[in-house]
């Protein structure tokens, strides 16, 4: 499936677009208008990068709290420090491991929302800020041949952006 996102700046170019591209006989059903009357992004499904960075970091501290309980028990066993000499040698091993699910909590909250909202984004982030700003995308999904006429009818009314994408058939 190929996609075409085109960026204009006010709504009346959106509309205007819509019309044309509706002229050249695309399906309209396969044709979107996302923006302040329309669609919002959630609607048409563009992904919300916050949530997705959420639950990178929720996947990423639900592997690393336990392999960082091992990893400090492990080093203490190993190492054989007696840090909290009160706690007896058993104690200092178990506080050791809860020190490390708490480092390896860190690690997944940090590292897993950080690179979540980074990278899990895609140009889903800039479309939705366009979106906030008040600009409005035309979406175009179909074969090949349906988004180069949309592109060339679209190249027309001067979009700020546009991009097309491509999605590996199953």
């Amino acid at each position: 499936m190929n996609y075409l996102v085109a960026v204009l700046s006010d709504r009346i170019q959106a509309e205007a677009a819509y019309s044309a591209l509706e002229k050249e006989g695309l399906p309209i059903k396969q044709v979107a208008i996302l923006g302040q009357g329309y669609k919002t992004a959630d609607e048409y499904g563009l992904i919300d990068p916050n949530e997705q960075a959420r639950k990178q970091s929720l996947r990423m501290v639900t592997w690393l709290i336990p392999f960082g309980f091992a990893a400090g028990f492990t080093f203490s066993l190993i190492t054989g420090l007696n840090t909290f000499a009160w706690a007896g040698e058993f104690g200092n091993h178990f506080i050791g491991g809860i020190l490390g699910s708490i480092s390896g909590a860190m690690g997944g909250t940090f590292v897993g929302g950080g690179v979540g909202a980074m990278l899990g984004s895609g140009d889903a982030l800039p479309y939705r800020n366009r979106l906030k700003a008040g600009k409005y995308l035309i979406v175009v999904k179909g074969s090949e041949s349906l988004t180069r006429i949309a592109t060339r009818t679209l190249y027309k009314f001067k979009p700020e952006n546009i991009q097309g994408y491509s999605t590996p058939e199953s």
